[in-house]
C-alpha cells in the first residue's frame, strides 16, 4: 500500500537519516541495502525490503535520528562558540603589564554550557557523540578551573603590587619584595602571551600558564602573611 509506505519514504530521505541508521533499518526488515553514496541504488530495492512491516521500528529509528541531529548541532554551536570566544584586557597603571576583564561573566557562561553538556550526556540519543561530548565538557570544566586560579593570583598580584614595587614597606622587606619581582616579572610574561592569544580555551591550555599558577599563587601567599606580619607588628 502506497499510501501507508510514502510516510515512511519521507521520514528515510530526510537529512537526519545517516549511514548508521539505514544499517538499523536494513536490520528491522531483515534485509540488505546500501544507500549512502550509491548511486545505482533504487527505491525499487527499498519496497522490496518490505518497509510497512518494521513500521513501528522504522518510526523509531527516524525519531531518534532527528533527536541526535538537534544533538549534533547544539554540539556544534558549542565547539564553535568557545573556539571563537575571547578574553577582554586592561592595562594595569601604563606599566604595560595586562589584566583580565569581565572574568564573572565568562565564569558564569562556562558553568551555564557545563550544565548544558551534562544534560547531553544523559540523553538517551547521545551515544554516536558521546565522547564529543565528553571530550568538550572536560576541555571547558579545565577551562573553569584554570581561570579560577588565575583569577585568584590576579586578585592578589593586583593588591600586592603597589606595595612592593615601591615605597618604605618594601624596603622593610627585601627578601619579600625579591619574591613578588620575580612573581611580578612571570605575571608580565604570562600576560603578555595571553592577550596576544587571546582565545578563552587555548590560553587557558597554555603548559606555561598551567605550570606557573600554582608556584605565583603560593610565592603571593607567602608575601601577604609577611606582609600581614609586619603591619602587626607595627600596631604593636
Amino acid at each position: 500500500d502506497f499510501q501507508t509506505i510514502l510516510p515512511l519514504l519521507r521520514e528515510l530521505s530526510k537529512d537526519s537519516i545517516k549511514a548508521r541508521h539505514w544499517e538499523d533499518v536494513a536490520v528491522a526488515c531483515n534485509a540488505k541495502f546500501d544507500v549512502v553514496g550509491n548511486a545505482d541504488f533504487k527505491l525499487e530495492t527499498l519496497l522490496k525490503a518490505d518497509l510497512v512491516s518494521a513500521r513501528d521500528e522504522i518510526e523509531e529509528i527516524t525519531d531518534g535520528a532527528d533527536k541526535q541531529l538537534k544533538i549534533e548541532h547544539q554540539l556544534g554551536e558549542i565547539k564553535y562558540q568557545w573556539k571563537t570566544k575571547e578574553f577582554l584586557f586592561a592595562e594595569w597603571k601604563d606599566r604595560g603589564i595586562y589584566v583580565l576583564k569581565s572574568t564573572p561573566v565568562i565564569v558564569e557562561e562556562l558553568e551555564e554550557v557545563q550544565m548544558n553538556l551534562q544534560t547531553v550526556l544523559t540523553m538517551r540519543h547521545v551515544k554516536p557523540f558521546r565522547k564529543i561530548a565528553q571530550e568538550l565538557l572536560t576541555s571547558l570544566s579545565e577551562t573553569s578551573d584554570t581561570i579560577e586560579s588565575w583569577v585568584k593570583v590576579q586578585t592578589m598580584w593586583c593588591a600586592l603590587e603597589s606595595v612592593f614595587t615601591g615605597g618604605d614597606i618594601a624596603k622593610q622587606l627585601p627578601k619579600e619584595a625579591k619574591k613578588f619581582a620575580k612573581v611580578d616579572k612571570d605575571w608580565a610574561k604570562i600576560m603578555i602571551k595571553a592577550s596576544q592569544c587571546r582565545n578563552i580555551v587555548e590560553c587557558c591550555a597554555d603548559e606555561l600558564l598551567q605550570n606557573t599558577i600554582p608556584t605565583m599563587y603560593a610565592e603571593l601567599e607567602k608575601c601577604q602573611k609577611s606582609l600581614e606580619g609586619y603591619l602587626e607588628q607595627k600596631q604593636k
